[in-house]
């Protein structure tokens, strides 16, 4: 069977409040918002790439497991700025040398578990020039 093409990729997360969600995601973060559907706003991640935030009176109680990350070389750069914004901490930037990885974790207004982090591997296919201005 031939493989079929996917277009592009969204994470949809829940949060019980919208506004408050988008000031950090639009903010803090500088994702640009490509959908406003009302109660559930679409941002770009990079090319092909999204997260998207529904609004819902309950949203799971239990969000243990899930990690969003987002990669970038300038793991130290994002701390301080999220940190002088009160973004809640949970660890700061260190080497993880069974991943050879360096990077910091953060929880979002909603309590997720957000990771910024550097692949120090040679074998990581990305290239800033991946990234779209």
């Amino acid at each position: 069977m031939a493989v079929l093409p996917v277009d592009a990729q969204i994470t949809f997360l829940s949060t019980s409040n919208l506004a408050e969600t988008a000031e950090f995601y639009e903010r803090l973060l500088g994702l640009p918002l490509v959908l406003d559907q009302g109660t559930c706003r679409i941002y770009r991640v990079r090319e092909g790439a999204f997260l998207g935030f529904c609004e819902r009176q309950t949203p799971p109680a239990d969000n243990q497991g899930l990690i969003f990350t987002l990669v970038s070389d300038q793991v130290d750069e994002w701390y301080e700025h999220l940190a002088a914004h009160a973004v809640p901490i949970e660890k700061e930037p260190n080497l993880n040398p069974e991943y050879n990885i360096y990077h910091c974790f953060l929880r979002d207004p909603n309590g997720y578990l957000i990771e910024i982090q550097r692949f120090n591997d040679p074998q990581w296919k990305h290239t800033p020039a991946d990234n779209p201005a």
